[in-house]
């Protein structure tokens, strides 16, 4: 089932800010299937043909589990067993055992590495299989890559379990079947070589480094680099430091020069710092720093009996951690280290991040305590507003990291808290949008892991800090995740710290469920938490500074509603203090401040009237009043709906403004005309501007003005339109511009209205309308006119567009083109003339019924109707055309049958269906070199050829629609589109039932692309071909029916072209088909 969470941060009742669509599976539904396909192995491994069908159908079964690869637990013993069991048998072929060992990697792949193995079987018994089966494999081999995979992986799980080597008494077998010494001894003759480990390690870490070395482009993941960076880290974590102590500082060295941190592929940049922190480690002697903060106990016995002492009176005196001090040997390469992982924690992706973190983590448990001290330092410089939001969420994810690991000690969280306060709310500006989120989820797990790390006593000072921060976080941040992990945090902190007022409370009512839904966040939760005196004022304050100016539309509106909630909570603090912050932000430059300030000071002010009804305490004074109208008319005009809110609250609140002089002031009728003026021709500047986004800001300012400042500018402001919606290709495309310009025109005409002889400044009448409508219908693209005449000039070309998108593949434009199609066919006052074929319109459309026109069931069987009508069959045939050839399986099915039914109603009318099929060919001919039409169009045809629609064309000799076809087909031939040609395939083959020497015609360009540059193209040709001589077996002679079947069924179409052309030029032969002549390209030289 679909699982959808979250939708618009303004719904009603959903979230968000992100909207995830995922697949959840109950169990392993496949297990039968999968069983029957394991089952046949022994059988198809021969067969190159059906085990690529098997595998590749195994692929889709076990791809389909991804997402979710834990589905497949209970089912891996009995799969792996399965294969094994093939693998030891002795007389497996190698077919069967590639082809076995190639199944079970493609489970690995999708439930991992490291828990697959944990399966494989590791007795001392399998051994001995394995190293045999390993020594038989060719390294060069790469088409058996998966069966070395697991058989490595498989080995490395045998060679974890100790064992007497007696035990391994057989032989190994070399590649001519001669035994060759005992397992054993082999063993052993290289384990008793002198320094064995000294001489193959070294010369390993030499090949590996010159490896490093010698790679030269590293912004693509070499392979070679990959497995040399991944192999060294593993060696360094397992591996004993006294082996490998004298080669870390050649490894560190070679890494340095590489400079990996720079390469753009962030695989090798996670390696590179991974391999650093391993290097780091190793130059330290493993210990467990004295001086690191420990609360309680790993071992729950040890926690209870220390709370039991404890219970008991007896006090337990933490030791001095520096008479535990020992003495450190820190070698100098370790700043170089430490200066590699921070420049890690800045990286831009977050496995780098991550990876580094958890170095820093790891280096810092083995230094000495100032040292340590030292890193907390470098981690707070990366929580500067100097620092990128990578910086950020690096150093937080490091110092949850020290955190958890007792290594930030008690006496830095004075300086670490106020940063981590900071984080909790971070959101930069980034153009159009904001980063953060990942900041803020980072600094919830800081919080989260002091929680666990530290004494009630010791996060007692901060306790307000993080709590109100934390509870911000949970109700007012925009992500989903951020609030669902500030929720667990404040719970996590709640359980286990004890000190965070009304905790219990609170958590019960902002749960993990319960802030998911971003209104309920805002309106209802934020109030029940505000009730509570110590929130209060830090909620209100949060929302005036952070989020009335949030580049978010919906957060700042729902922001201005959950200030106006939380007003009886705090009266006074809002109308001594929050009213005259946001009365300053309502003249602010910036936007986005104004546009909440003004909708708060509303809400606000209508909340403390509801208030004043219930206390009958506050009055507004006249400073206030004046302070309220003092915003600037430019404001008001800029933001006409937010001011129209603004006035609809302070009249709900009954705000005496009757006869103000600020209002007399701004309502002068000479100063209101002048200002009119201007900012009409500055938005009408605006339309001409390089910048997209003014263009559009511009013209959907135009179409919110009221009707009174359109009157005497509508000339002016349809020309400005007019020029934006025939812009050049020099100036760019700017799509938006020219679909916002579209709106706004309907939206000005209509608040113009329309009076035939009025005066073109001011109404829609006849001297503007055909230039209104010359506008509209140019930006259809459908049809063009080269003179303007009167309205009813129009009324063809309008009606015929509308029909075309009537009968379009997208459901809403469908459906709203119906509608004006309908609203025009059905007007009585006025009636609008010049509608062709009117009366066949009423009697297909009788009245205007509530259908629903988006249903592709219930609009089609409508509008192909409209194929009957002369005048409307091409542009009607055009929509359908991209509706019947298009991907949407609902209405492909739908428009498809209702055309079959039309066509189905001509067949005895040879010259309707004539007229029909020259439309068609009008409709190829023009969209010829239009991918959006042309290939939906092949593909309707091929529909309406296997359906029989031109039957009675195929009973003529080389009829001239099927020539016709067959030319325009051979248009593409030179495409490089795979579905284009594939749709011209279906359609060649299609044409092969006309009779005459059309069809030998047909038959060559079908063999052409048998030899088409693109393998793809030939096998699908040799597919259709061989459906097209079963579904039409008259068309050769049956004495070579059966042998072009073979050729074409089992032919290697996928083979060179060499190959291929052989086979191809033996069908020829048979079809009597002239072989096509290969044709040298000719180079000609100017001199």
């Amino acid at each position: 089932m679909e699982v959808e969470n979250g939708a618009s941060a303004g719904g009603d009742d959903v979230d968000a800010d992100i909207i995830a669509k995922t697949c959840l599976l109950g169990g392993f539904s496949e297990a039968n299937e999968t069983r029957s396909i394991l089952s046949s192995l022994p059988e198809v491994h021969g067969d190159q043909r059906t085990t690529e069908h098997v595998t590749q159908r195994f692929l889709v079964i076990m791809n389909g589990y991804q997402e979710q690869p834990h589905l497949l637990d209970p089912h891996l013993e009995w799969m792996m067993n399965m294969m094994l069991e093939y693998v030891r048998r002795e007389d497996c072929p190698p077919s069967l055992l590639h082809l076995s060992f190639k199944f079970l990697y493609i489970i690995c792949k999708v439930r991992s590495y490291k828990i697959f193995m944990q399966i494989l079987p590791h007795e001392v018994s399998d051994v001995e299989p394995v190293l045999q089966m390993i020594s038989r494999q060719d390294p060069k081999d790469l088409e058996t890559w998966e069966t070395r995979y697991m058989l490595l992986l498989w080995l490395s799980m045998t060679c974890l379990i100790p064992f007497d080597l007696s035990r391994l008494d057989g032989y190994l077998m070399s590649t001519g079947g001669k035994k060759e010494d005992l397992v054993m001894n082999r063993i052993l003759a290289i384990a008793k070589v002198s320094k064995v480990k000294q001489k193959c390690l070294g010369e390993f870490l030499d090949w590996s480094l010159t490896m490093i070395s010698q790679s030269r482009d590293t912004s693509v993941r070499d392979m070679v680099l990959d497995g040399a960076l991944q192999s060294l880290a593993k060696l360094f974590k397992h591996g004993k430091r006294d082996d490998l102590l004298q080669y870390a500082p050649t490894v560190l060295q070679c890494l340095e020069q590489k400079r990996l941190s720079e390469s753009t592929e962030a695989m090798l940049r996670k390696l590179n710092v991974k391999l650093i922190q391993r290097l780091g480690l190793t130059f330290l002697k493993p210990r467990l720093a004295a001086w690191r903060y420990q609360r309680g106990s790993r071992s729950l016995v040890a926690n209870l009996s220390m709370s039991l002492q404890s219970s008991s009176g007896a006090a337990q005196t933490p030791q001095d951690s520096d008479e535990q001090e020992e003495d450190y040997d820190i070698p100098e390469e370790l700043e170089a280290v430490i200066e590699l992982l921070l420049i890690g924690l800045k990286d831009k992706e977050t496995i780098v991040r991550w990876s580094a973190a958890k170095g820093i983590g790891r280096v810092t448990g083995r230094l000495p305590k100032e040292l340590a001290d030292e890193v907390v330092g470098s981690l707070l410089d990366c929580l500067s507003f100097q620092e990128t939001d990578s910086a950020w969420h690096g150093g937080c994810l490091a110092l949850a990291e020290l955190g958890r690991r007792g290594l930030l000690l008690p006496s830095r969280l004075k300086d670490v808290v106020p940063l981590i306060v900071k984080s909790l709310t971070y959101d930069e500006k980034r153009g159009a949008c904001s980063v953060g989120s990942n900041v803020r989820d980072a600094a919830c797990y800081v919080c989260w892991s002091f929680a666990r790390a530290y004494e009630p006593k010791e996060l007692e000072p901060f306790v307000s800090q993080i709590a109100s921060t934390l509870l911000i976080t949970t109700v007012f941040d925009r992500n989903i995740n951020c609030r669902r992990a500030a929720s667990a945090a404040f719970q996590e902190n709640v359980g286990r710290q004890g000190t965070f007022p009304h905790g219990i409370d609170i958590v019960t009512a902002a749960d993990y469920f319960a802030v998911g839904n971003l209104n309920n966040c805002y309106l209802n939760i934020s109030v029940f938490i505000a009730g509570f005196p110590e929130y209060t004022k830090c909620m209100i304050d949060h929302l005036t500074a952070m989020k009335i100016n949030h580049w978010d539309c919906a957060i700042r509106e729902l922001a201005t509603k959950a200030l106006h909630n939380l007003t009886p909570q705090a009266p006074d603090y809002m109308a001594t203090t929050v009213l005259p912050q946001l009365l300053k932000m309502a003249g602010d430059t910036d936007l986005h401040s104004r546009h909440g300030a003004i909708l708060a000071c509303g809400e606000i002010t209508h909340a403390l009237y509801k208030v004043a009804l219930q206390t009958n305490r506050y009055s507004y004074s006249g400073d206030f009043k004046r302070r309220v109208f003092k915003i600037k008319l430019m404001i008001i005009l800029f933001f006409f709906f937010t001011v129209c809110s603004l006035i609809e609250k302070l009249s709900l609140s009954k705000l005496p403004l009757k006869n103000d002089p600020v209002l007399s002031e701004i309502y002068n009728r000479k100063s209101l005309s002048l200002l009119l003026h201007v900012l009409v021709s500055q938005y009408t500047e605006g339309l001409k501007s390089p910048q997209i986004l003014t263009r559009c800001g511009s013209a959907r300012a135009l179409g919110c003005l009221p009707k009174v400042m359109i009157h005497n500018k509508l000339s002016q402001i349809l020309e400005g339109l007019e020029q934006m919606c025939t812009i050049t290709q020099k100036e760019g495309s700017f799509t938006e511009a020219r679909r916002d310009a579209v709106r706004v025109i309907a939206q000005v005409c209509a608040k113009a209205g329309v009076c035939a002889h009025g005066r073109p400044d001011s109404v829609l009448c006849s001297e503007n309308a055909a230039e209104v409508f010359g506008v509209l219908l140019s930006c259809l693209n459908d049809y063009t006119m080269s003179s303007r005449g009167d309205v009813g000039a129009w009324v063809k070309p309008l009606m015929c567009c509308l029909a075309q998108q009537a009968a379009e593949k997208i459901d809403r434009y469908r459906a709203h083109a119906i509608k004006v199609f309908l609203r025009l066919l059905h007007s009585t006052d006025p009636a609008i003339p010049h509608i062709p074929h009117r009366e066949e319109l009423l009697h297909i459309f009788p009245t205007v019924a509530s259908l629903n026109w988006k249903a592709p069931s219930e609009a089609f069987k409508y509008i192909t109707q409209l194929l009957g009508l002369p005048e409307y069959q091409y542009h009607t045939l055009l929509g359908l055309s991209v509706s019947v050839g298009g991907i949407t399986e609902s209405t492909v099915h739908f428009s498809s049958q209702s055309l079959f039914d039309f066509l189905k109603g001509i067949q005895g009318d040879s010259e309707t269906l004539g007229q029909f099929g020259d439309t068609l060919l009008r409709i190829f001919r023009d969209s010829l070199h239009n991918d959006r039409v042309s290939v939906p169009l092949l593909k309707m045809l091929n529909q309406l050829l296997n359906n029989s629609c031109f039957e009675i064309f195929t009973t003529q000799e080389n009829h001239q629609f099927c020539v016709d076809i067959l030319d325009l087909c051979k248009e593409f031939k030179k495409s490089k589109d795979i579905s284009k040609l594939s749709a011209c395939v279906s359609v060649f083959c299609g044409l092969i039932q006309f009779q005459g020497k059309v069809r030998k015609r047909v038959l060559s360009q079908l063999l052409l692309l048998l030899c088409h540059p693109f393998p793809v193209i030939r096998k699908t040709t040799a597919n259709q071909m061989y459906e097209m001589l079963l579904t039409y077996d008259d068309i050769i002679d049956a004495e070579i029916l059966e042998d072009v079947m073979t050729c074409l069924s089992d032919t290697n179409w996928l083979s060179d072209l060499a190959i291929v052309r052989t086979h191809r030029n033996q069908l020829c032969d048979w079809l009597e088909v002239p072989r096509p002549q290969l044709v040298a390209k000719v180079t000609v030289y100017h001199y």
